[in-house]
């Protein structure tokens, strides 16, 4: 993927639609997470915090995955576009200096999704 210079990730716990892009085209790769997070309720009296671990994997994929990317916008609905860039700022703090923006952006369909990245 050398012939592009920007990325754009849309994340959620389940997966992550990863696009390399330039003025003419653009590549897409799919991330599934091994675990998807399950629904966890904390019941009263049980010890822990009642939520799944990240799972690291996950985001050590996506992060390779974007690794020859010269800037990066992330998005995704929820909180896992923010898990993902506490995990790249521990794991690859090279790659953070690389993430232009993080955004909240819900379930957009491939090219909404292209067209938002390309305003960057």
């Amino acid at each position: 993927m050398a012939a592009h210079y920007h990325a754009v990730v849309w994340i959620d716990h389940r997966e992550a639609r990863i696009f390399h892009f330039n003025a003419a085209k653009a590549e897409r790769i799919s991330v599934h997470a091994d675990r998807p997070a399950r629904h966890l309720h904390h019941k009263a009296g049980v010890i822990g915090s009642g939520h799944a671990p990240e799972d690291q994997e996950f985001f050590e994929r996506i992060a390779a995955a974007i690794s020859d990317a010269g800037i990066v916008l992330v998005t995704g609905p929820a909180n896992a576009k923010t898990e993902l860039l506490k995990h790249i700022e521990r794991c690859t703090p090279e790659l953070r200096t690389r993430i232009a923006a993080v955004e909240t952006v819900d379930h957009p369909t491939d090219g909404q999704l292209l067209d938002h990245a390309r305003r960057y």
